[in-house]
């Protein structure tokens, strides 16, 4: 089989296109520049990814595509826009590629969205499922669900099958942004008011969400449906700052402040959003990937951290 990954440099997608290649299939990746110093994987340079991009040399005899390239989330947009600029990638860039398939004869289209298609949180105990009504708050998310909507269109009309994929925080080897920093943190041993939060959060690992992906290219029963993906055990902010803590062979200093003053006090200091991923709780149920698909997380939360601490301090600074 044939398998064309978009966004193969990146976090998830070079390891992905490595674990595709390990089971045999051929694979072509799209990457910016081309360069993914991958042995026996074709890389496909597309700069690019708006309404306009013309992927005929990336599709040609492609079964299966995978699609990560997206624009992401970030923390300050600094386009006049930024609703318009997500569109233009997340929602126009992947439905010009997904008709694209369409022409190329490619069988299956999966998408790799987004929790926050969904929304920002759940109520302790209250988890996201792919049947809810999508309640996007900020442009990426709303990018995502137009996209996915997009895409389930193309597939009532086409027959190409589409299959999305609904990740909350991904973490694992090379992870970056806020998951890396809490790692440092916990490195260096540096006191964190964040011992006495009882929230609920789902994380997925990065060889969990790949092994759903692997999956999900082949297996009957995803075609034209949507997947939460966790590693099926929810954990606390408090108990993921000291099992990450304990991966890397420390103990984490975390003071019991109280969640009601960090909450205020982020209040104050407009960082309510902080204060949300912190505190809040957003937990998804896995069960329809398990009953359709008969897929479990493979890989436990404490082996994962394990493999992120060993990547981190073999590369740490």
């Amino acid at each position: 089989m044939s398998i064309l990954v978009t966004g193969a440099n990146g976090f998830v997608g070079k390891p992905l296109c490595v674990e595709l290649l390990r089971q045999g299939q051929i694979v072509r990746a799209v990457t910016r520049s081309a360069n993914l110093q991958v042995e026996n994987i074709e890389a496909v340079s597309v700069f690019t990814i708006d309404g306009k991009t013309d992927w005929t040399a990336a599709l040609y005899g492609v079964n299966v595509v995978i699609h990560l390239a997206a624009r992401v989330h970030v923390m300050k947009d600094t386009a006049i826009d930024a609703l318009a600029e997500f569109r233009r990638v997340n929602v126009e860039g992947t439905l010009n590629l997904a008709r694209q398939a369409v022409e190329a004869g490619v069988q299956r289209f999966i998408f790799i969205s987004s929790i926050k298609v969904n929304g920002e949180g759940t109520f302790l105990g209250q988890l996201y499922t792919a049947e809810d009504q999508p309640a996007p708050v900020d442009p990426y998310a709303i990018s995502k669900r137009e996209a996915e909507d997009a895409l389930r269109q193309l597939a009532n009309e086409t027959g190409m099958e589409v299959v999305i994929i609904r990740p909350p925080l991904i973490y694992g080897s090379g992870v970056k942004a806020n998951f890396q920093s809490m790692i440092r943190w916990l490195d260096k041993g540096i006191p964190l008011p964040l011992g006495s939060i009882h929230n609920q959060r789902s994380l997925v690992a990065l060889d969990n969400l790949i092994d759903l992906i692997s999956t999900c290219i082949h297996h009957p029963a995803a075609a034209n449906q949507i997947f939460m993906v966790s590693d099926g055990e929810d954990l606390s902010t408090t108990e993921l700052l000291q099992r990450m803590a304990a991966a890397l062979g420390k103990k984490a200093c975390l003071m019991p402040v109280p969640e009601f003053l960090l909450v205020w006090g982020a209040r104050l200091l407009g960082k309510q959003a902080m204060a949300q991923r912190l505190c809040g709780s957003l937990q998804v149920d896995i069960s329809k990937a398990h009953d359709l698909l008969d897929w479990k997380p493979p890989v436990s939360v404490d082996e994962a951290l394990r493999k992120t601490a060993q990547y981190y301090m073999k590369f740490r600074k």
